[in-house]
């Protein structure tokens, strides 16, 4: 592994590092402040915004690394990370939440919606817990939560629900979406972090983590279903077909075009930034089958995760051997509680520059890694995009995280019960 012992800048970004965890859980605590200090409202409330929080700490970081070494290396550092996965976030966030692909998205969960021995607003319930969450496995997590976060809030989000109905679906949601995308070894950030290094394929995948996720994402969507059968039977009944979408049809299509081609190219950020700019052109020039574009939700998603990248490249120096000192078991327990304070794609990674780790390990490792994607906000980089979507129809316009840890629990007992004990 070679030396992995801390420098300065390392052991302050570490600690800036759980500063922003703290702040991350305290967040609520800011709104306060601004509703009890005016006179500095705008201050409190852009603290107050999870989205910001890692940000702001990186950028704390960066000014430190810069006065303790000189602002060319603290430079160099920032130009060594990675932000394709921030900005494809921010594009794919953008695109599938534009009006024609959640109009027929919405159609076509109607529809599979009505095969189900279910009422309505049931069926649709249960369309769109399972099949949004599976969907990842093709068109990317950060796309199905995108699709699955706004398809919920149309409907069931509303005040005809209780706090408890919203944070028990948050939290099937985000622990669904995260085991969704193991079908695939490209759709899901912690895969697609190992698969090629490790020889993943298509029908590794699905022979090894696929099925049984999908046994888990069902298992939890009827879960949340029973348990909150009495609320939705209250959900007003909807009529929209395939057949009476409003936007036409030509515009469906190329929406669904920008959509499989930034999908195609998630790897090559200068080809997606080109056919998002087209895609911005195209939906001036037909505003009128378009609804807001959710770009200022977008950027603060990219900019959590740009903040995320920038703080967790400097966490190797005690993730590595960390990870290198477990056993298969404890591997895979351990995977799915660190995964809650750090995003679980930055873990399996560096899991995969470990050498000599045995299958089981791998196996531990990644399972651990999507288990527990759901915990919180920053378990796993397509969160903070249904977080950020949700948090209006919450209490204050926040999502308290020790309420999403608890909400998701249920689920990702689900999903251990998935990856450890069938064969």
């Amino acid at each position: 592994m070679g030396d992995v012992s801390p420098s300065g800048v390392e052991l302050v970004a570490t600690v800036l590092f759980a500063a922003a965890l703290v702040h991350t859980f305290a967040s609520s605590r800011f709104e306060r402040l601004a509703h009890a200090h005016p006179a500095h409202r705008g201050l409190w409330h852009l603290l107050g915004e999870v989205e910001v929080v890692f940000g702001f700490w990186a950028m704390v970081m960066l000014v430190f690394f810069a006065a303790w070494a000189t602002p060319g290396e603290a430079l160099a550092y920032l130009e060594s990370r990675s932000f394709t996965e921030p900005a494809f976030i921010f594009v794919i966030m953008v695109i599938a939440a534009s009006r024609p692909i959640l109009d027929v998205s919405g159609a076509l969960l109607l529809w599979v919606a009505r095969k189900l021995p279910l009422r309505d607003a049931a069926a649709y319930y249960c369309a769109v817990m399972v099949c949004g969450p599976l969907l990842g496995s093709f068109i990317t997590e950060p796309a199905a939560m995108t699709l699955s976060a706004m398809l919920l809030r149309r409907r069931y989000f509303g005040p005809h629900t209780s706090e408890a109905f919203r944070y028990g679906t948050l939290g099937v949601l985000f622990v669904n979406v995260s085991i969704g995308g193991t079908l695939t070894p490209f759709a899901a950030p912690p895969v697609l972090m190992v698969a090629e290094r490790w020889g993943w394929d298509l029908a590794f995948m699905l022979q090894t983590f696929g099925w049984k996720a999908a046994i888990a994402v069902v298992c939890n969507a009827v879960g949340a279903l029973v348990l909150f059968r009495a609320e939705l039977d209250a959900v007003p009944e909807e009529s929209e077909t395939l057949e009476r979408l409003e936007v036409p049809r030509t515009i469906v299509g190329v929406h669904l075009a920008f959509l499989i081609g930034v999908v195609a190219t998630a790897h090559h950020p200068l080809v997606f930034i080109a056919i998002f700019l087209f895609f911005l052109g195209f939906t001036e020039a037909y505003r009128q089958h378009q609804s807001r574009l959710i770009l200022r939700e977008g950027l603060l998603v990219g900019f959590f995760l740009a903040g995320l990248v920038v703080l967790g490249g400097m966490q190797r120096w005690w993730l590595e051997p960390l990870l290198a000192a477990l056993d298969d078991v404890t591997l895979y327990y351990g995977a799915t509680v660190l995964t809650a304070f750090t995003d679980n794609a930055a873990l399996t990674y560096l899991g995969s520059l470990v050498d000599g780790m045995e299958p089981e390990a791998k196996y531990a490792l990644v399972a651990g890694a999507v288990t527990g994607g759901g915990l919180t906000v920053i378990a796993n980089a397509p969160n903070p995009a249904g977080y950020s979507i949700l948090k209006g129809s919450f209490a204050e316009g926040g999502i308290d995280p020790l309420r999403l840890a608890a909400a998701a629990a249920p689920p990702t007992l689900v999903a251990i019960m998935a990856f450890r004990l069938l064969p």
